[in-house]
């Protein structure tokens, strides 16, 4: 129904207006008597082969909301009946921000994908906080986390390291998010030695708590070989505690779309199906890189469930959607879990602690 019925009338309104609709219609039925109770039985598929334990937690199933969809934790409980094993919030910045100007979401249909130029646009981790504290599922959450545009990269340690201190309490783990193409600069922040300073910093923070939470790195798929070498000494140097293979591309390679229609669009990250490709060969050059033991998330083109086995069997433990749930709609998880229960003799391996 929602491929036939729903998503036509969606893909008639503005992508970005569409989103918030979306977003006002999940919440004006979830406050209603039974629906949230009819959410999680047509789409929660539970069974114990899903499980996974990684980074010291027990995800229900491998499959989560990537962050950009809920920045500002609007929808958590309402989003925790679509079936995820765990929901990724942000990416939250210190003081609010608007982001870039409208229009900033475009659609694909052609190529199933989308480009984004939102820029970090959201209320500040303080707005978030105050929302989390009112959650009342115990799916897991974690917290992507960014700096302000206005914040010079010189002090952009000081932006993540606000964010994790307002958010420690209220996720489960935390994404340095610095493969955004969408904030100028951001993506510096990927180069050796400053992420290197990043990451030492948010990890003695987590290392500073009475508990310590799980810090992962999320990394652009435009990275070269070379980088991705410097990316996982990285890793291992600062004892970061997994990896998120891939943010958005801003590569226009191989798209079906008018080259015109295109450069009309002009920047900003492209994520769906042609993204796909790219962000299994970094998982899969990070898995063979990193050993068998390190915690990588894979996101980045997942538009059928078949994908998300490519993933898995690339070498990622979790996998992440966000443009496949927009393309595929609500029953997209629980496709996705049925298919790995058929298959999990091929994608499933050993858990991590």
């Amino acid at each position: 129904m929602y491929k036939a019925l729903i998503r036509p009338l969606l893909f008639k309104l503005d992508p970005e207006r569409a989103h918030h609709f979306t977003f006002g219609l999940i919440r004006f039925f979830g406050v209603l008597p039974g629906v949230k109770s009819l959410w999680r039985a047509l789409f929660v598929r539970r069974d114990p082969r899903l499980e996974r334990r990684i980074l010291g937690l027990t995800f229900p199933n491998p499959v989560g909301l990537a962050a950009g969809f809920d920045k500002d934790a609007r929808v958590i409980d309402e989003m925790s009946c679509f079936g995820f094993g765990f929901i990724e919030i942000g990416t939250l910045t210190p003081r609010p921000q608007p982001g870039n100007d409208k229009p900033r979401l475009f659609r694909l249909p052609a190529d199933q994908a989308l480009i984004n130029r939102m820029g970090f646009n959201n209320e500040g981790v303080a707005a978030a906080v105050e929302r989390l504290k009112r959650r009342s599922t115990s799916i897991i959450v974690g917290g992507n986390i960014g700096k302000n545009k206005a914040t010079p990269l010189e002090l952009a340690e000081e932006d993540y390291a606000a964010c994790m201190d307002q958010l420690y309490p209220y996720v489960d783990y935390f994404v340095v998010n610095v493969s955004s193409p969408n904030t100028p600069g951001l993506r510096d922040l990927q180069e050796k030695e400053p992420l290197k300073k990043l990451m030492l910093r948010v990890k003695a923070m987590s290392r500073s708590q009475e508990v310590s939470k799980p810090v992962l790195l999320k990394i652009a798929p435009d990275l070269t070989n070379g980088q991705l070498d410097d990316i996982v000494e990285i890793l291992r140097d600062t004892r970061t505690d997994g990896v998120i293979a891939t943010n958005t591309t801003i590569s226009r390679e191989g798209l079906t779309t008018p080259p015109a229609t295109v450069n009309a669009i002009g920047a900003g990250g492209l994520s769906g199906l042609p993204v796909r490709q790219r962000s299994t060969e970094v998982i899969r050059y990070l898995r063979e890189k990193l050993g068998t033991d390190f915690p990588i998330i894979g996101v980045g083109g997942i538009m059928t469930p078949m994908d998300a086995v490519e993933k898995l069997t690339a070498g990622a433990d979790l996998i992440q959607v966000y443009t496949g749930f927009v393309y595929e709609g609500p029953g997209f998880v629980k496709r996705i879990t049925e298919t790995l229960l058929k298959m999990d003799r091929l994608w499933k391996k050993r858990d991590k602690i």
